[in-house]
């Protein structure tokens, strides 16, 4: 199996010629659209859709990541091996993921090795469809990383700093995510559970409870959520535009 997350969005051929690409290399390959909608370039977001994806896959799946604003430059395009494959530019897109998938090896995907399978012009602005599309196939049909990439140290790796920071009882936190009901997904999991989540920044005491309609409509809350990551919401409303925050945004919490 393998899962296709980019920020290409439905209009124009793109995602269409990544796919038809892809089974030309593979036609049995079974592909899954996860989204086409991440944010344009929000390389953050695309780790957290990708982390999500990767927790309940099988072993062997093979995911595949375009949110790729470096396309054409010096960065690499990179296969991590482990429990599954992780087939994206090496630009931090893989962070979540690979808490995830017990990497083994990594390998820059060499696009001359990629043309011998696949016969056609590597485009310097198209990956997608030339190289991490080709890629994953070609992995998903039994081809080893081996035989179109070069072996590349994991510590070499690109990572995004998304780790939590406390100073002093005041958590530092970053949005990773905000989905299309304005929940505010924030970079703190395995916390313990507090009875109040504090926002600083605006000055809010929030009820920490289990889902939404536990309070009345139009009024916030803080909750674990679906992805066990710490979670800011309205019910029936929107937390980002209630806040005015983004993806990328950093905030003071205190919990309580």
């Amino acid at each position: 199996m393998i899962t296709l997350i980019t920020d290409f969005g439905l209009r124009g051929p793109y995602v269409g010629e990544m796919k038809v690409a892809m089974l030309k290399v593979n036609p049995d390959a079974k592909i899954v659209d996860v989204t086409h909608s991440v944010t344009r370039h929000s390389i953050i977001e695309g780790s957290f859709v990708m982390e999500q994806v990767v927790k309940y896959s099988p072993e062997g799946t093979v995911h595949v990541g375009v949110i790729d604003p470096g396309v054409g430059t010096e960065r690499r395009a990179i296969v991590v091996e482990g429990e599954q494959y992780l087939v994206v530019p090496d630009n931090g897109l893989a962070t979540l993921p690979l808490k995830h998938i017990k990497p083994k090896k990594a390998y820059e995907i060499i696009p001359q090795e990629i043309k011998k399978f696949t016969g056609w012009r590597i485009s310097s602005t198209f990956h997608g469809r030339d190289l991490f599309g080709p890629a994953a196939a070609l992995i998903d049909k039994g081809v080893s990383p081996e035989e179109f990439g070069r072996e590349i140290p994991l510590d070499s790796l690109v990572k995004l700093n998304l780790e939590s920071r406390k100073v002093n009882d005041v958590w530092i936190l970053k949005v990773i995510y905000v989905d299309d009901f304005g929940n505010v997904i924030l970079n703190l999991e395995g916390y313990e559970r507090p009875k109040f989540v504090e926002l600083l920044d605006f000055n809010l005491k929030l009820p920490y409870l289990d889902t939404y309609g536990l309070v009345g409509e139009g009024e916030m809350l803080a909750l674990p959520g679906s992805h066990d990551y710490l979670e800011i919401a309205v019910n029936r409303g929107s937390a980002a535009e209630r806040l005015g925050v983004k993806v990328g945004d950093e905030l003071r919490v205190r919990l309580l």
